[in-house]
This record gives structure tokens, sequence and C-alpha cells, in this order.
């Protein structure tokens, strides 16, 4: 009897991708974590569509990381990617975005303060945009961080070579073709915002009030905003460096009449003092502007050194929840 051996292929397993994917940077929000994920699952589960949301612990130390654990465990939709350490906000987002598959990505803080606010940005998306920012109808920060965003925003305008917008932060909406861009941005010093108006596409931006925090501090410390606004000036604009420049030109044009008052002094007046005061002034002023000179160009030297040692943007302690054909390599 001859036994006739058929083969048959395994079944396909078919992969949903999602519509939607979520990224929210998170560094110890722990007391917020639980009320974000109900109130955002929520949302996400009313617009009907596949979705995932990517938690990016950035090397929180307050137990974050073992509750976006726990979170992950009871949710499929639930993505968590551990830092191994603190690589900041800004590289948090990066990573968001590198394991980002949804059509549309949407970033977040993990605060609450944004929590519905995206559903106007989203219908922005549907209509053809690319890029949907969301920008601050108002400020609740005391007077002097008002302020303080105020001028940096409004003299970054000026002094930027692309336009970025006013008042506009991280949320925002991205398209997946836009994503893939970012993804393919090589720098280190990384102003989110910058790059986003750099990139171009068609982008609008759609006012928002901003919810006070549901728990915690803001995590942004004045340190931590000093080291954004100067990457966001050093990494686009060259003004710093032209303003060095002209204040060198001006100084030596200063320093070309003084020499000649000085010369025509000594010949008309024989008992013209010497005048030590005056040249220790001049000295100090001219050690302070070749001090900022420095400082200036060294600020741009050092973003170079960044660049030229190509070390990844992040690394990656632990994935949860990725398929294994999904996982983006540390970038």
């Amino acid at each position: 009897m001859t036994i006739h051996l058929t083969q048959t292929k395994p079944p396909v397993l078919s992969v949903v991708l999602p519509v939607f994917s979520v990224v929210l940077p998170v560094f110890n929000e722990r007391e917020s974590l639980a009320e974000l994920h109900r109130r955002l699952s929520s949302v996400m589960i009313a617009l009907a569509e596949p979705y995932e949301i990517i938690y990016v612990d950035d090397g929180s130390r307050d137990g974050s990381g073992d509750l976006l654990a726990a979170i992950q465990q009871n949710d499929a939709q639930v993505r968590v990617l551990h830092l191994s350490r603190n690589f900041g906000h800004q590289a948090a987002i990066s990573a968001g975005l590198d394991h980002a598959s949804g059509d549309a990505v949407i970033v977040l803080d993990a605060d609450l303060q944004t929590r519905r606010r995206f559903c106007p940005l989203l219908a922005q998306w549907r209509l053809g945009f690319d890029v949907v920012y969301a920008v601050r109808r108002e400020r609740k920060e005391n007077l002097f961080k008002r302020s303080a965003y105020d001028i940096f925003y409004r003299l970054l305008r000026q002094v930027a070579n692309v336009e970025i917008p006013l008042d506009a932060g991280d949320f925002c909406v991205l398209d997946r073709r836009v994503a893939d861009v970012l993804r393919k941005m090589p720098e280190r010093n990384r102003f989110m915002r910058g790059i986003r108006s750099w990139i171009g596409f068609r982008q609008i931006g759609v006012p928002y009030n901003r919810a006070a925090r549901f728990a915690g501090q803001p995590k942004y410390s004045l340190l931590k905003l000093l080291r954004l606004a100067f990457d966001g000036f050093f990494s686009f604009s060259y003004l710093p460096l032209r303003l060095a420049s002209l204040f060198g030109l001006l100084v030596s044009f200063l320093g070309f009449l003084l020499s000649v008052w000085t010369v025509y002094k000594r010949f008309t007046l024989p008992e013209f003092p010497s005048g030590f005061a005056t040249i220790v002034v001049g000295v100090m002023f001219l050690g302070g502007i070749q001090l900022i000179a420095l400082g200036v160009i060294g600020e741009y030297v050092g973003r170079i050194f960044d660049e030229v040692k190509q070390r990844p943007l992040y690394i990656i302690g632990e994935r949860r929840g990725f398929d294994d054909e999904r996982q983006a390599p540390d970038a």
C-alpha cells in the first residue's frame, strides 16, 4: 500500500499593526502612572481602532519601572522600554519613536497635563496634516518661569535658521512618514521641537489649555531647562558665533581709536599721564570678551565632539511587550 504524504503549510498568523502609537517618556512618575494609564486607555478604546501605548522608563528611581512592568502584564496593548539609565527627556522620546509602528504617533508627557487634549490633534491629522503640534494658550508657572519661557521662545524664533512655533512643546501627533524621517536623524544633542520644524511637511498648530499636574513635581529643573535652551540655540542658530565675531570687530575698532587718541595726546601733551587704571580696565574688558568668545566656540566644539564619538543616543536595558521582529536596535 502506498501512502502519499502531502505537505501542508503552517498557518500564517496575521499581525494587526496599530493605527495609533502613543509614546510617553517616564521619569519618576509613580504617583500618577496608574491614573494616567486608566484615563489614557479609556480614550484609546473609545477611538475604536488598533493602538499601542509605549512607555519609556528613563531610568526612574522611584519604582516607576516596576509599576510599568505590572501594567504591561495586564494590558496587551502596552509596551515598555526600560533605558539603562537616565538619558534625558529628548532621548526617551527618540527611543519611543524608534519603536513606534502606528500610522500616527502621539507624543505625550506622563504628568496627566495633556490627557484628552490630543483628540483635536488627531482630527487635524485625519485631514491630511503630517505634523500637528499643540500650542499652549497660557502658562500657569510662576512669574520667573513664565518670563523665561516667553523670552526663550521669542528669542529662539528670531535667531533660528528655521521657523520654530511659539509656545509649542513636545506634545504632538506625527504621521508615519515623519516618524520614519525622525528615526533617521543622526544628531545626538536633540531639541525635538526644533528638529520637528526643520523637517518640513504639512504642519499645523492646535491651541490647548494645559491642565495642572495630577501629582508630583515637574522633572525639568532649572539646570535641565538651561541645557535644553542651549541645545535649541546652538543647534539651530549660528548667531552666537556671529555675535562673537561682531564683538571682536567692535572691540578691535575701539582699540584702534583708543590707540590713535593715546598717540595724539602723547605728542600734544608731553605730561600726558600713563593711565594705569585705563589699561587695567581695557585688559579686563578684552579678557572678558575673549572668554565669552571661547565659551561660544566651546559649545559648538563640544557638540561636534559628541557627534564624532557616535555613541548611541540611548541604551535599552529591557523591552517588554514587543514582538521580536518589531524590536528596533539601540540608537
